[in-house]
C-alpha cells in the first residue's frame, strides 16, 4: 500500500475526492487548471470507475465479464473497453512469460490488471482537463501526473508490511511527469495472489513488491507478476524490464532493489 503526500507550500489550488468503487477507495488528488473544467473531468472520472466496476466486476454475475466468462457474451458484444483491458492483459502474460494471467480456477478473469488500468485511466482523463497535477491512489496503487507545485514533485510513501504504520521508502517523481508506484503482496488481503502454474495460491519467499513505472497499468501487472515467481526469479526479471524499478520485502526482513531504484528515493 502506499499514500501519496506532497509539500503544500506554493502549490496550486487543490480538488480532492475519496470514492469507494471496486471494493475499494479511490483518493483523487488534483492540482491546477480551470475549476469547472476540473469538476466535470472529476464527475466523470468518477462514474467512469463504477461503470468498470460494473463492466469487470467478477462478483457481479450480471456484469459483462462474467457473462463472457459464460459464454453469454462475444467479446464484440461487450463494451470496447473489454477488448481493451484483454489485449493488454496478454501482452502482460506475453511479457511475463505466464507469471501474470487472467484466468482464475479455469475461469476468465481479468482482475490483476483492471483496477490499474482503471486508475490511469481516470488520472488521464483528469490531466486532460488542464489539471497541472494528478494523483489517483486505488487502494495503495498510485498513478501520479505532472506536478503538486513549482518544483514540488509528488510523493509516494511505501509502507512496510512487516512494520504497521511503518515507511519501507518514500518514492518521489522529480524529474519525470508521470509515475506510477504498485504493490502486490499479503500484507492487506492475505495470500490472494495466485501462482498460473498451479492454479493455488503463491507460495514465494516475498511479502511486497512494490514496482514503480511510468504507467499504472504496467506497474500492477509487474508488481503481481514478480511476486507469484519469488524474490531471485522475480527481481532478476523486473531488472530485465525498460523504465521498471522495484523494492522487493521478503518475510525474512530481507530487501531487494533493482540497481537504479535509489534514483526514484527521496
Amino acid at each position: 500500500m502506499a499514500d501519496t503526500v506532497a509539500d503544500s507550500a506554493q502549490a496550486p489550488a487543490a480538488v480532492r475526492h475519496a470514492e469507494e468503487a471496486m471494493g475499494t477507495v479511490f483518493s483523487v488528488d488534483v492540482r491546477g487548471g480551470e475549476p469547472g473544467a476540473v469538476r466535470a473531468a472529476l464527475d466523470q472520472a468518477i462514474a467512469g470507475l463504477h461503470r468498470v466496476d460494473e463492466v469487470f466486476s467478477t462478483y457481479r454475475d450480471d456484469s459483462q465479464i462474467s457473462r463472457l466468462a459464460r459464454g453469454e457474451l462475444t467479446v464484440e458484444e461487450c463494451d470496447a473497453e473489454v477488448a481493451e483491458v484483454l489485449e493488454l492483459a496478454a501482452e502482460a502474460e506475453r511479457v511475463s512469460d505466464g507469471w501474470f494471467s487472467t484466468t482464475y480456477e479455469g475461469r476468465l478473469d481479468p482482475t490483476g490488471i483492471v483496477k490499474g488500468w482503471a486508475v490511469e485511466r481516470a488520472a488521464r482523463l483528469l490531466a486532460a482537463s488542464g489539471a497541472t497535477g494528478v494523483s489517483v491512489n486505488g487502494g495503495g496503487d498510485v498513478q501520479l501526473l505532472g506536478t503538486p507545485g513549482p518544483g514540488r514533485p509528488w510523493r509516494v510513501g511505501v509502507c512496510d508490511p512487516l512494520r504497521p504504520g511503518g515507511l519501507a521508502a518514500v518514492v518521489s517523481a522529480a524529474g519525470t511527469d508521470e509515475l506510477a508506484v504498485a504493490t502486490s503482496g499479503t500484507a492487506e488481503r492475505g495470500a490472494h495472489i495466485v501462482d498460473p502454474r498451479t492454479g493455488r495460491s503463491a507460495v514465494t519467499d516475498l511479502v511486497a513488491v512494490t514496482v514503480v513505472a511510468p504507467r499504472l497499468t504496467w506497474a500492477d501487472c509487474w508488481a503481481t507478476a514478480a511476486f507469484a515467481m519469488g524474490a531471485r526469479e522475480g527481481l532478476a526479471w523486473l531488472e530485465s524490464l525498460p523504465d521498471v524499478e522495484a523494492l522487493l520485502i521478503t518475510a525474512g526482513d530481507e530487501v531487494r532493489c533493482t540497481g537504479d531504484l535509489a534514483s526514484r528515493l527521496g
